[in-house]
């Protein structure tokens, strides 16, 4: 079968740019079987880099009936032969993909908040022990995810590539100039249709995603003081979370902690996900979009929350690079979009309807 161009492009990419394997490495790629063309691409690169290869392909269809058809036991087992293998492999690439964005929208929520919190250190890990495992999170298009964003599927792919195959090295001078920016601030302000939020960043360390973890990337985030938020947010988008779509998220703080929270659809679910732990209701990342391939929503995060004129908020756990600072179970990206607002940064306006003033 005839492999798009593009998606050999993007393996030599997310293989030697992202986590840029080096001879002799071990180098997970891991994805549902509808990615396989992808995986089949990533597995040739990292030969052709002289490292080597493991291969982790999920099963569709089967999330559900394991949330359905566990028994508490099974739920409460920790996958330790998986952590022994991320511990002995130095890169990972995990292709995002799926048959069924919506396999979860019935399963008991608490059910899956428990299994996210037995299966935590595993993430941890990936996310945090950057010194032992270097990791990338990567796009492709597969027809569920552009049934999602509402495209046909060349549309789609077009929409994909676009984001992910752009000029990385001009992208993150842009992306370093703001950043450096924030690392430098204290207090920030959001303000506008839909927001009047307060909180500190000050001596908090501020990423840029240069396509490096991300693919695509294309923002930068950092770690408000866990205690600094004050005011209200109201989130244009809807969120999803393990398959179920939360809209009109209204969240109202005091101290960092969400003091309340309204949704259109789902409420319970999000007062579910606040309540999944003592932490889960303070915000762990802001993150600011940049990305200028995207410019439309798709119900896909690793998309959205780099929308050009957006903000994000994370509610739960921090990244240590960002400087820690809360530990929780979930970690919950939630989009606005900023472009009837502004970012005021030490009481100067730096970005004002989606455009920077830097």
């Amino acid at each position: 079968m005839p492999v798009d161009l593009r998606t050999r492009k993007l393996a030599k990419l997310a293989v030697r740019y992202s986590v840029a394997v080096k001879p002799g490495e071990k180098v997970i790629i891991s994805g549902g079987y509808e990615a396989v063309p992808f995986l089949v691409e990533l597995y040739k690169e990292i030969i052709l880099q002289k490292a080597h290869p493991i291969v982790k392909i999920g099963l569709p269809d089967v999330d559900d009936f394991f949330y359905r058809y566990a028994t508490k036991e099974q739920i409460e087992h920790f996958p330790e032969y998986w952590m022994n293998t991320l511990k002995g492999a130095q890169k990972y690439i995990g292709v995002s993909t799926t048959t069924n964005t919506r396999s979860l929208s019935n399963a008991n929520s608490k059910k899956i908040a428990l299994r996210q919190k037995i299966t935590r250190p595993i993430v941890d890990y990936v996310c945090n022990e950057k010194d032992k495992i270097r990791r990338c999170t990567i796009a492709y298009p597969v027809p569920a995810l552009a049934q999602d964003a509402e495209m046909s599927l060349t549309e789609y792919e077009n929409f994909v590539y676009n984001a992910c195959l752009i000029d990385w090295k001009k992208l993150g001078k842009k992306l370093d100039k703001i950043s450096k920016r924030f690392e430098k601030g204290k207090s920030v302000h959001l303000v506008g249709e839909g927001v009047d939020l307060r909180f500190s960043v000050a001596g908090k360390n501020c990423i840029s995603d240069k396509g490096e973890e991300n693919m695509p990337g294309g923002e930068i985030f950092m770690a408000p003081v866990r205690e600094s938020l004050n005011g209200w947010i109201k989130f244009d988008y809807p969120a999803i979370k393990s398959g179920k779509e939360v809209t009109d998220i209204e969240l109202r703080f005091k101290d960092g902690k969400v003091i309340e929270a309204k949704a259109s659809k789902n409420e319970d679910f999000l007062k579910e996900m606040l309540a999944a732990d003592e932490n889960a209701s303070y915000v762990g990342e802001f993150g600011i979009g940049c990305n200028p391939k995207i410019t439309r929503f798709t119900k896909d995060l690793l998309f959205d929350e780099k929308i050009e004129g957006t903000i994000h908020l994370a509610l739960g756990s921090a990244y240590r690079e960002n400087g820690g600072g809360n530990d929780s179970a979930i970690h919950w990206d939630i989009v606005k979009d900023m472009r009837k607002a502004r970012i005021i940064l030490d009481r100067k306006i730096i970005q004002d309807r989606g455009k920077w003033k830097i």
